[in-house]
C-alpha cells in the first residue's frame, strides 16, 4: 500500500550516560496530576529486563502505582538482533499494544507471523497465544502498553490488529483544516475495545485550543518535534522522546511550537462503565 506519511519520523531512546560535565538542571517534573519524563532521563541505569526475554531491555514509563498511572503500564522496548520472548507476556488477563518506532521485530499469534517494521501496529487481545523476535540485524525499539482488559458480557473479545501508520490516512479534527489530526488503528465506534493507542498530530502553530478536562487517563510520548503543553496550572516545553502522564481530570492544551510536525502517540482507556 502507498504511504501517506512519507515524512514521518519516530525517535528512540539511545540509552548511554551524560558527561560528568554535565548539568543536572532538567525539566523532570512529577506532581499529583501529571509527570513529565524528559528524554534525557531514559538512561543505561534506569533499565529494567524481564523474565521470559533474551536479548532485552526496557525503560518504564508508567505503572500502576499509588498516585500516578491507574489503567495502564508503558514500556519502551529494546531488543538485540535474535533477542525477544516466547512468552512474552505472564498476565493472561493483560491487552497489549505494540508500536515499533526503529528497527523491525517479528510477532506471532495464532501460528502466523507478522513483520512490523517503523511505524507497525499490533493490538494483541488478552490470553493471545503470541511470541515476539527481533530476526533482523539492527536493534529493534518498539512500544508496549498493557492494560487489564475489561469483557462485557455480550460484546465478546476483539481480534489481533495488525497495521502500519504509512498505510493509514489522519483523521482531522473538526474545523481545523487538518492541522490538528489523530490516527486511529481501531474503530472508535467498536465497544470491544476499552482502551485506544492513536498518533495525535499538529502543524506548526496548531492548537488544542481548549482546557480538555475528562476522565480519560493518558500517556503520551512525543514521537516528533516540541511544544509548549498545559498541564494542570503549568506551562511545559517538551520535546521528540519525553514522555508525560495525564491523570484523570488534568486539564490540558498544547500550542505546537515547529519547525516542523509535533506528534506523539497517545494512551487512553475509553468505553466502559466507571468502576464503582
Amino acid at each position: 500500500m502507498e504511504s501517506l506519511m512519507t515524512d514521518r519520523t519516530y525517535y528512540s531512546p539511545e540509552g548511554g550516560l551524560p558527561p560528568q560535565t554535565g548539568l543536572l538542571t532538567d525539566r523532570a517534573v512529577f506532581t499529583e496530576a501529571y509527570a513529565v519524563l524528559p528524554r534525557g532521563t531514559m538512561r543505561d541505569i534506569v533499565t529494567s529486563r524481564l523474565p521470559h526475554w533474551e536479548g532485552t531491555r526496557l525503560w518504564v514509563l508508567a505503572r500502576p502505582l499509588s498516585g500516578f498511572a491507574e489503567t495502564f503500564s508503558h514500556y519502551i522496548m529494546e531488543v538485540a538482533p535474535g533477542g525477544g520472548s516466547e512468552r512474552p507476556e505472564s498476565n493472561e488477563e493483560a491487552e497489549g499494544v505494540l508500536f515499533v518506532t526503529s528497527g523491525e521485530v517479528m510477532v506471532t499469534v495464532a501460528g502466523e507471523e507478522h513483520r512490523l517494521g517503523e511505524g507497525g501496529y499490533a493490538y494483541m487481545p488478552a490470553a493471545s497465544d503470541w511470541r515476539l523476535r527481533n530476526e533482523g540485524e539492527a536493534v529493534a525499539v518498539f512500544h508496549w502498553i498493557r492494560k487489564a482488559y475489561e469483557p462485557v458480557e455480550g460484546l465478546g473479545w476483539p481480534e489481533p490488529v495488525f497495521a502500519n501508520e504509512s498505510g493509514l490516512a489522519p483523521d482531522p479534527m473538526p474545523d481545523t483544516e487538518g492541522r490538528w489530526a489523530t490516527t486511529r488503528f481501531v474503530d472508535p465506534e467498536d465497544m470491544r475495545h476499552d482502551m485506544h493507542v492513536t498518533i495525535v498530530t499538529l502543524e506548526p502553530g496548531a492548537v488544542i485550543p481548549f482546557m480538555e478536562t475528562h476522565v480519560m487517563e493518558h500517556g503520551l510520548y512525543v514521537l516528533e518535534g516540541k511544544a509548549a503543553y498545559k498541564l494542570n496550572t503549568d506551562w511545559v516545553e517538551v520535546e521528540a522522546g519525553d514522555y508525560m502522564w495525564l491523570r484523570a481530570f488534568c486539564p490540558q492544551a498544547c500550542y505546537a511550537g515547529g519547525p516542523g510536525k509535533f506528534r506523539y502517540l497517545l494512551y487512553k482507556d475509553v468505553n466502559r462503565h466507571m468502576a464503582l
